[in-house]
């Protein structure tokens, strides 16, 4: 076991000096305007080189400055979280090989290498997500799987379509992208990758479904890595895809996931699975806002997010911890008289997800809003934007009326605390972040501020759309707090906003049907029918009825002995 504490520790030294040093690096290449493409070449065939390639820039540095820092406080929850699991080093190996995944996509302009990357994300995330052995975990990890497998195969088509250009850096083709022929397609498929990855309608289904894994998973996989990839290959193709019509698609698809996975949390009694779907939301902000073409906007934002929501899941995964893993936040209430210091984190990074005041969420959202309400948009898209601000902050005052400040729903399980320093010291790190990160990353990404000329009512509306949500949200609750099932009385509404507009079941049933209802007649005709009769079975039978001759030729029966002298006689006597 000490092998394993001082690799455990040695691990989250290394990355706390890897991210120090990345985040040093890239304000240097800020400052400088300094950025380094390393090549190897390795063979050329048919005018096609096949070359590996690492990008070392300021957006590269700093986006490994940050998957590093997170991953360094996720391993050190999780020496509390996972303390008494029988395989806490496989996880930590897992951990450290989703990092390295990461890592390798976050620094390859290089559509093999970035393949390489994107699928490890997707193969060790199977793997956590199915770390605990049941059956809603092995479902969850399937529809994972498969949903990220379309992504893989667009991105497989795009360095097939590419390999024609001569090479797979897509850094030398993303200002040609839309004057060369048949590079639309390649901006198309990049984008059906990054919305698989990152979960935009119709792949939605599995981002909720993921929260099967452990929470330190959670608290990396919707900050820094799995769920961003997608948004960081789209801010690097950013150029590629500009003023094509898949830019316009996306924005549509992207604005219509933030309201449904607002309007989804609303209903959702999971505490992970609301914190999922609040990730799911700010992705379709991601999304919009760089499909508007702000991609450093879209970083921005990222780099933000991350912050906040690793310390929302770490605070989620100590009040799921204490409570001996309910989930249900109906079964919590009044946890600042028993946890104040996660209590405390946990209001801090609600507050930033909802854009407060001079908090990290603060600084990346309201400038999207602003931008967003200050571009060519239609009447849909504007409302969508402001009814998915309204919601996320409805759903926030909800989520801290039952779990923080509600009535004490936790009967026998009073003696819950604070005490675990494993759990609680990354969230004061991370506690740090989400009050100081979005002011010091706006300083380090627009050192040269810009001025935003709005009229009284646009400048103040994300504000106002913002507290008129958290009230009503807070308030309805308030109102509803005697549990009457008044929501079976519009039953039908309530399952179709709770359940993502049916989309987990559109995700899992007409293909699981077709292919189910196929295999099933196949086994009945083929493993059960013939092949059973010819097969296994038949030839048992076969055997089975040989045996018994050759049985009743050994009981030592006169009349066989009679009979089988008399055969050979006639057969000699035939034969000469």
């Amino acid at each position: 076991m000490l092998w394993l504490i001082m690799f455990h520790l040695s691990s989250m030294v290394f990355l706390v000096l890897l991210s120090c040093s990345c985040m040093i690096s890239s304000i240097f290449m800020i400052m400088t305007d300094m950025s380094y493409f390393i090549e190897w070449h390795i063979v050329s065939i048919n005018s096609c080189s096949i070359v590996m390639t690492l990008i070392l820039d300021w957006m590269s540095l700093m986006f490994m400055s940050f998957v590093s820092f997170i991953s360094s406080m996720v391993l050190f929850y999780t020496g509390g979280y996972m303390d008494g699991d029988m395989n806490i080093n496989r996880f930590i190996y897992l951990v450290l090989a989703f990092v390295a995944s990461m890592g390798f996509l976050i620094i390859s302009p290089n559509m093999v290498s970035i393949l390489l990357g994107w699928d490890g994300l997707g193969l060790v995330s199977y793997v956590l997500v199915i770390y605990y052995q049941n059956e809603k975990s092995a479902n969850a990890g399937m529809l994972t799987a498969l949903s990220n497998r379309i992504g893989d195969v667009a991105i497989l088509l795009a360095i097939s379509l590419l390999a024609s250009r001569g090479g797979w850096n897509f850094y030398f083709y993303n200002d040609l992208f839309n004057n060369m022929e048949g590079s639309g397609i390649v901006g198309m498929l990049v984008v059906l990758a990054a919305m698989t990855k990152s979960a935009q309608i119709p792949f939605s289904a599995w981002l909720p479904a993921a929260m099967a894994a452990p929470t330190p998973v959670s608290a990396l996989v919707h900050s820094s890595t799995l769920v961003t990839a997608g948004v960081y290959l789209l801010v690097r193709f950013s150029s590629a895809i500009e003023g094509s019509m898949t830019q316009t698609v996306l924005l549509l698809l992207s604005s219509l996931t933030m309201f449904m996975a607002g309007l989804g949390a609303n209903f959702e009694y999971d505490l992970k699975k609301i914190i999922a779907l609040s990730t799911l939301s700010q992705l379709g902000v991601m999304m919009s806002i760089l499909s508007l073409g702000y991609a450093n906007l879209a970083f921005f934002h990222l780099l933000s997010h991350a912050l906040f929501k690793a310390l929302l899941f770490m605070c989620a995964g100590a009040v799921i911890h204490n409570m001996k893993d309910y989930q249900d936040i109906r079964v919590m209430g009044s946890l600042v008289v028993q946890m104040p210091l996660t209590t405390f984190c946990m209001n801090l990074a609600n507050l930033a997800l909802c854009g407060s005041p001079f908090l990290a969420g603060f600084y990346s959202k309201d400038l999207i809003l602003e931008i967003a309400f200050m571009s060519p948009i239609n009447i849909m898209i504007f409302v969508l934007y402001c009814l998915a601000t309204g919601l996320t902050v409805c759903y926030t005052a909800r989520l801290i009326y039952y779990t923080l400040s509600g009535d004490f729903n936790l009967h026998s399980l009073y003696t819950i605390t604070d005490e675990s320093y494993l759990m609680t010291t990354p969230m004061l790190f991370l506690g740090g972040g989400a009050i100081f990160g979005g002011a010091l990353l706006s300083w380090i990404i627009f050192p040269a501020p810009s001025m935003i000329c709005m009229p009284l009512f646009f400048k103040t509306l994300a504000l106002s759309v913002s507290v008129l949500g958290g009230a009503i949200g807070y308030i309805l609750n308030f109102m509803t707090v005697n549990y009457k099932l008044s929501s079976l009385n519009k039953y039908d509404y309530v399952s179709f906003m709770g359940s993502m507009w049916f989309m987990p079941f559109l995700s899992t049933y007409p293909t699981s049907f077709s292919t189910l209802k196929v295999g099933s007649y196949y086994m009945k005709v083929g493993d059960f029918g013939w092949s059973e009769y010819y097969g296994g079975q038949g030839i048992y039978k076969t055997v089975m009825k040989a045996s018994d001759y050759l049985q009743i030729a050994q009981d030592n029966s006169f009349k066989v002995y009679m009979l089988s002298f008399v055969i050979w006689a006639l057969g000699v006597s035939l034969l000469l």
